[in-house]
């Protein structure tokens, strides 16, 4: 959504949105829907099953426009789908591409304890987040970030890349920069059971497990019994009034913020 709305607080329009239907990845962390500024803008809402599904590439051809941008999609887009445009089709990815291709962008810079991430726009080819580059914004990483707040600033540079790339597209002015391979990594997506503590990790690993998947993602947990205790914030060390106090590897880590739930 912030990179729409930063494109018509430039000056630009869009000819079409497309977006998924309602019941399709609903419980997805940072799910949005369009409706309210499709309706506002006047803009056509397409919703769909998949990118590639005739009905869309027929919206794509007929809308017949400059430039088509995928942005917030899990889904590969066809070769169909990146022919139809006149100038070609851009992604935004929220790394420092062609670090961090693939998936949980945000959880992974955190829990790999990165002091810098960023966002990417390039032009989409039949890889996963492998086409040319147009421009990349890069973010410092605070030592005690959350998912929360880098969510957040996430969201706020993908304007600020809109910003610089949009004066580019309109003037043609630009040459996209082939990634480099040989620095090139990928991310694998994770589930919500990718959050459980164990008690072989370190305090450090447990800490940036925490703070990378709280929310608006599913939550760190550590399982007692048919206790489920879902973590949403903590710190080194023992501190008093935690409500859940871990041993691990190497230290004491306390759960301040957790929430006890009965498993089934």
């Amino acid at each position: 959504m912030a990179c729409i709305e930063e494109i018509y607080d430039l000056g630009g329009h869009l000819d079409l949105l497309i977006t998924l239907h309602d019941d399709k990845s609903k419980d997805k962390s940072g799910r949005i829907y369009l409706d309210d500024f499709a309706g506002r803008h006047g803009v056509p809402l397409l919703k769909i099953g998949h990118v590639n599904d005739s009905e869309s590439i027929e919206a794509i051809r007929g809308a017949e426009l400059d430039w088509l941008f995928i942005i917030g999609w899990s889904q590969i887009a066809s070769s169909e789908v990146l022919a139809s445009t006149k100038y070609g089709v851009l992604g935004m990815h929220p790394t420092l591409l062609p670090e961090g291709r693939g998936r949980a962008a945000v959880p992974w810079a955190i829990i790999k304890g990165l002091d810098k991430t960023g966002v990417s726009m390039f032009v989409l080819d039949e890889g996963v987040d492998t086409g040319p580059l147009i421009a990349q914004v890069e973010l410092p990483i605070a030592g005690q970030e959350d998912a929360g707040s880098l969510y957040g600033r996430v969201q706020d540079a993908h304007r600020e890349l809109m910003r610089v790339a949009w004066p580019l597209l309109q003037s043609g002015n630009y040459v996209p920069t082939p990634q480099d391979e040989t620095k090139a990594t990928e991310w694998p997506g994770r589930k919500p059971r990718d959050g459980a503590i164990d008690s072989a990790m370190t305090v450090g690993e447990v800490d940036r497990l925490v703070r990378g998947v709280t929310r608006p993602y599913p939550g760190a947990f550590w399982d007692e019994g048919d206790v489920r205790w879902r973590v949403w914030r903590g710190e080194p060390g023992e501190r008093p009034g935690a409500p859940l106090v871990l041993d691990l590897a190497d230290g004491k880590y306390s759960c301040t913020v957790a929430e006890r739930e009965m498993m089934e």
